[in-house]
């Protein structure tokens, strides 16, 4: 990858809303240069998308994030990615990793409530012919998500007693 994509890359994967011109003034390019290294890298799926982080938390909408362990049997000839493929194709999954360590897959999803999580593990994910077995970890609550973080640190504000 030659360093031009690097700059760009680490720039926007902190920052996808930058303006162009704004971004090829920061790294002292051509604004149309920018512009084509990022079709460029779209087209050849470097880049895969632009996400909007969310603090849930802040907002009334019921929303629980899960984190499940996945132990699998891997398939002859095609090792995890069949299995993950299947996995990653459920509407309420957001991200599936292949991992090193006491289980093979991490999938997260996203679904209202516990038990809606908890019914797509036990009937979809848990009955795949090649799960072992599955471990669920609801998350309590984010405190950086992607590189941001979303809460603040606690200040005392409360006024010092001089004696």
């Amino acid at each position: 990858m030659n360093d031009t994509r690097l700059k760009i890359l680490t720039f926007i994967e902190k920052n996808s809303r930058v303006d162009l011109k704004e971004l090829a003034v920061v790294l002292g390019m051509e604004e149309d240069m920018v512009s084509k290294e990022i079709k460029d890298m779209e087209n050849e799926g470097i880049i895969c998308g632009f996400h909007t982080i969310i603090d849930w938390d802040k907002l009334a909408a019921e929303k629980v994030t899960a984190m499940i362990e996945v132990r699998v049997t891997p398939q002859r000839g095609k090792g995890f990615d069949d299995i993950a493929e299947r996995i990653y194709k459920y509407p309420e999954v957001t991200s599936v990793y292949l991992m090193s360590g006491s289980f093979d897959l991490m999938v997260m999803l996203e679904g209202k409530t516990l038990k809606e999580v908890s019914t797509f593990v036990t009937e979809k994910l848990a009955t795949l012919e090649t799960v072992i077995n599955t471990q669920t970890n609801f998350v309590l609550k984010k405190y950086k998500d992607h590189g941001t973080v979303l809460t603040k640190k606690y200040e005392d504000n409360r006024m010092p007693i001089v004696p």
